[in-house]
């Protein structure tokens, strides 16, 4: 059974390689889990939940492992589309904006670089943000 916090290392990694593309973004240990950063601003945090402190997180546990998630910003005229389906994103209780992603084998990682780099562009100066290739490219 793995930690709360506990991010396996291949997620980590593809995480990794699409926030270093960004411009002046940074990467730092969060209360759990790993957060991304334009100046203070977070613009990408993952980590595994602790279920039972977070029920909410519960139905995405498989063989008795905590889930892994990322939380990030949405604009709010994509909010309801992104959200609405269901699984793997739904409305985090927290922030008008913020949304959780489910990750795992099923992570379609060239629809979360894109959702990266908008959080991350709604987060950075203008200036910062106007510096991004669209879309971002993958390593």
């Amino acid at each position: 059974m793995s930690s709360p916090g506990d991010v396996p290392p291949e997620i980590l990694n593809r995480l990794r390689s699409i926030c270093r593309q960004l411009p002046e973004s940074h990467e730092e240990p969060a209360w759990i889990g790993v957060r991304w950063r334009i100046r203070a601003r977070t613009f990408a945090h993952v980590y595994a939940p602790d279920v039972e402190r977070s029920p909410v997180y519960a139905p995405y546990a498989t063989d008795g492992r905590e889930p892994v998630v990322m939380t990030f910003r949405v604009p709010d005229d994509d909010l309801l589309g992104l959200t609405a389906p269901g699984f793997p994103y739904f409305r985090a209780d927290w922030g008008p904006n913020v949304v959780v992603a489910v990750l795992g084998d099923h992570t379609d990682w060239t629809e979360i670089a894109e959702l990266v780099t908008d959080s991350y562009c709604g987060m950075a100066p203008k200036f910062l943000a106007a510096r991004v290739p669209n879309p971002p490219p993958l390593d």
